[in-house]
């Protein structure tokens, strides 16, 4: 009999469900992403379908989520080069749950709305998706 799986989260985007993916697989947990290439081919059906799911066995549900719920590492070093790299934490709450905003969305959506050319206006600020804080970096 097949084994039972377990929807352990939904992902909007696919690039964050492929993250997601890849840290299990690399811990050797067997997962695999539902409605993916619905998500792949139709980015705008992501809502209607409810995101891409995360799906692991029944039996691994516990162990993929502890992984997955894992605190973000304030830096890593890479071996190979010896080199360090420091993952950007916000100055307001010291999360770690930050994404770099190269352009203003907004901008460009009114620019779209009206002229049907996406205006692509600089922004580049790190906006902490905790507390929505934006700054901009020091060595920007």
């Amino acid at each position: 009999m097949a084994e039972e799986l377990v929807t352990l989260c939904r992902y909007r985007d696919l690039p964050e469900a492929l993250v997601a993916k890849s840290k299990l697989e690399s811990a050797a947990l067997w997962c695999v992403l539902a409605d993916e290439n619905i998500v792949r081919l139709n980015w705008f059906l992501s809502n209607a379908i409810g995101g891409v799911r995360l799906q692991v066995s029944d039996e691994d549900s516990e162990d993929a989520l502890a992984l997955l719920r894992e605190e973000i590492p304030a830096s890593f070093s890479a071996e190979e080069t010896g080199e360090e790299y420091w993952q950007p934490a916000c100055p307001t709450c010291s999360s770690r749950d930050v994404t770099f905003e190269p352009f203003s969305k907004a901008v460009a959506l009114v620019f779209l709305q009206f002229t049907s050319l996406p205006v692509w206006i600089p922004k580049r600020v790190w906006k902490c998706e905790d507390c929505s804080h934006e700054w901009k970096a020091e060595y920007d």
